[in-house]
């Protein structure tokens, strides 16, 4: 997954359908339409400002969209870190973050 041209997440289909390690990530699997109308789920919703590819933020470059994100974000640039099966996502949050389940 590549949000403003940085690589925020990568892995197998079923390792990022099944366990997205990236809020950004979450938040594509959120918009994918359900096949079933009848069926309502829970979703992140982004709000925030769009940021400029010209001037991008600080730090992580989602963290003005991101709905996890704190003061560190826009102090760091996040690294792309390997999880199991070499599953790769760039979030300093991903490890204390279960994303397998939408927001609250």
């Amino acid at each position: 997954m590549l949000y403003l041209g940085r690589v925020m997440e990568m892995g197998t289909a079923a390792e990022l359908y099944s366990n997205p390690r990236h809020p950004y990530t979450r938040a594509l699997l959120d918009a994918a339409p359900v096949p079933d109308p009848t069926v309502r789920r829970e979703r992140i919703t982004l709000k925030g400002d769009l940021p400029s590819p010209i001037n991008p933020p600080s730090g992580c470059v989602f963290r003005t969209r991101c709905p996890y994100a704190i003061d560190a974000c826009a102090e760091v640039v996040p690294p792309l870190e390997t999880f199991e099966s070499g599953h790769r996502a760039a979030c300093i949050r991903s490890h204390e973050l279960d994303l397998r389940k939408p927001l609250a």
